[in-house]
């Protein structure tokens, strides 16, 4: 049987605490780091850190549709991302560090402008997350690809306590908790 993955953009600020929550996840079963959105081919890290080539650092999410929801991944998301602050999330400033969810699929749109409809009622911040399609994407260097794990007290902008929620908010979410 072959099944068929969804995938999904997040960008987050820094991309290697994105991916290292995401790999946590449930029903997540392959991410990457890599820069999205730009005006520059194949960029490198140094040129999305201080030229203007317009990429956003994000993390490419594949899931099983079959096991979780997009929405799932939406709560998750802004667990971790603050949606309110314009090219910054933590320490990390630069528009390469905006938020945004990018999608490969059309029909992921409504969905995902839906749940962001919903998030804005609650949310008494202004909202800045950019939904919009994935125009390009490019991996990032190897040596990003699961930074963390390869460097376990690197930096990242994530509270590391959200990190050991990961499984906790799982289960609300699928015993259908409201937030």
């Amino acid at each position: 049987m072959n099944i068929e993955y969804k995938k999904i953009l997040l960008g987050g600020g820094c991309f290697w605490g994105v991916q290292h929550y995401f790999n946590k996840v449930k029903g997540v079963v392959n991410s990457s780091v890599g820069y999205a959105n730009g005006k520059t081919k194949n960029p490198t890290y140094e040129q999305v850190c201080k030229e203007n080539t317009g990429h956003v650092e994000v993390c490419k999410v594949e899931y099983d549709p079959n096991f979780t929801k997009l929405k799932y991944l939406l709560e998750h998301f802004v667990a971790i991302c603050d949606t309110s602050t314009l090219n910054r999330q933590g320490n990390d400033i630069g528009t390469q560090y905006r938020s945004g969810i990018y999608y490969f699929d059309e029909s992921d749109k409504k969905e995902i402008i839906e749940f962001f409809e919903e998030y804005k009622k609650k949310n008494v911040k202004q909202f800045v997350t950019e939904i919009i399609a994935v125009e390009n994407y490019w991996d990032a260097e190897e040596f990003h690809q699961e930074y963390l794990e390869k460097n376990p007290s690197g930096y990242c902008h994530i509270n590391p306590i959200k990190y050991k929620n990961v499984e906790n908010l799982d289960k609300l979410l699928r015993s259908g908790a409201k937030f």
